[in-house]
């Protein structure tokens, strides 16, 4: 789960723990555009202060407000609406009409929000069912693939572990690609038996192992939430982890080098039994075309590739590395000829 919501979940808890009220707001459905997706949290205590976000700022200002001059007066949960209306949506700056719905709910010990917290701290992903008409939630173990799922009469949501991501290569690539992957909030892993780059990786928010790659890869039972980037050019390192990463459900499976260099590599895999389909899973060659020369550029390239993937959006051809650069290659010899 996102970071911030996980400290909205702490700072509940805690006030909980303090006797202090809480009042949990909960992004539950969207229309149109959308600053925070769904499942999106935050929590405001009696007093008006607040962790977490669900909008821009001007829905959390309307909360607060409403928290400051009246309390947290409600007992049991409640759904409300942002954005119905233009002048709504204009006023909590709602961008495109957009409308958004909330769960409102006041915290209690039945919450269960420190034995939540307590789960995923512990690295289990877990799905919090809420009773609208009671205010209760029951906890039980959770699918990566479920989602947020709200009818009015209960509350679905799932909380666990960060985006994993998995960097085969602990080079200078490595270094800035790790640093952006850290800040945009995966839990990231290097691996690389090599002790010649292992001895000096200093990367902050990362874990270095120094098993082979296709260890690695099973050894961290690689779900739906998880990348895998192969970057050391090395086959012998980057293919044992493509092999393995490819069989599983990781949403993103990628390996830096050239067109030439990403279909003799396809070949090689062929023989290790991969199907088509496990083969036309390979993002190869990584990232999107932005003319990316140096590292820094190139980690940016790659982690928008992985992000888009991420969010579900299927980038067109043109905007990747192979077909961008063989269409310029088309567009060169055109104007060579006077086309």
């Amino acid at each position: 789960m996102d970071s911030v919501d996980l400290e909205v979940l702490k700072n509940s808890a805690r006030w909980l723990a303090e006797g202090k009220r809480v009042l949990l707001v909960t992004v539950v459905k969207t229309w149109g555009s959308s600053p925070r997706p769904e499942g999106a949290m935050l929590a405001v205590r009696e007093d008006g202060h607040v962790v977490g976000s669900v909008s821009g700022g001007c829905i959390e200002d309307d909360l607060i407000e409403r928290v400051r001059q009246r309390g947290i007066e409600q007992v049991l949960p409640e759904a409300v609406k942002y954005g119905i209306s233009a002048e709504e949506a204009h006023r909590f700056g709602l961008p495109c009409g957009g409308t958004i719905q909330l769960v409102l709910e006041p915290l209690t010990h039945e919450s269960g929000i420190a034995e939540l917290c307590a789960a995923v701290e512990a690295g289990k992903l877990v799905a919090r069912t809420l009773d609208m008409k009671t205010g209760v939630a029951r906890l039980e173990a959770a699918q990566a693939t479920d989602g947020v799922l709200f009818d009015d009469n209960r509350l679905l949501t799932i909380h666990g572990p960060r985006y994993r991501m998995l960097v085969i290569g602990a080079g200078q690539l490595s270094r800035y690609l790790c640093s952006i992957a850290v800040g945009l909030d995966y839990q990231v892993t290097v691996c690389d038996p090599r002790e010649e780059y292992t001895e000096e990786w200093d990367v902050a928010g990362t874990t270095i192992v120094r098993t082979m790659p296709d260890d690695t890869v099973m050894e961290m039972k690689l779900d739906e939430r998880c990348a895998v980037i192969a970057l050391t050019h090395d086959p012998k390192l980057d293919d044992l982890a493509l092999m393995e990463a490819l069989k599983t459900p990781a949403f993103y499976v990628g390996a830096l080098g050239s067109r030439r260099n990403n279909a003799a590599r396809r070949e090689r895999l062929k023989e290790f039994d991969l199907s088509e389909a496990e083969l036309a899973r390979l993002h190869g060659p990584v990232g999107i075309y932005i003319g990316s020369r140096t590292p820094p550029e190139i980690a940016v390239s790659i982690l928008a590739e992985v992000t888009a993937a991420k969010n579900g959006v299927s980038l067109p051809e043109l905007l990747q590395v192979e077909g961008a650069k063989a269409a310029r290659e088309i567009a060169g010899n055109g104007e060579v000829c006077g086309v």
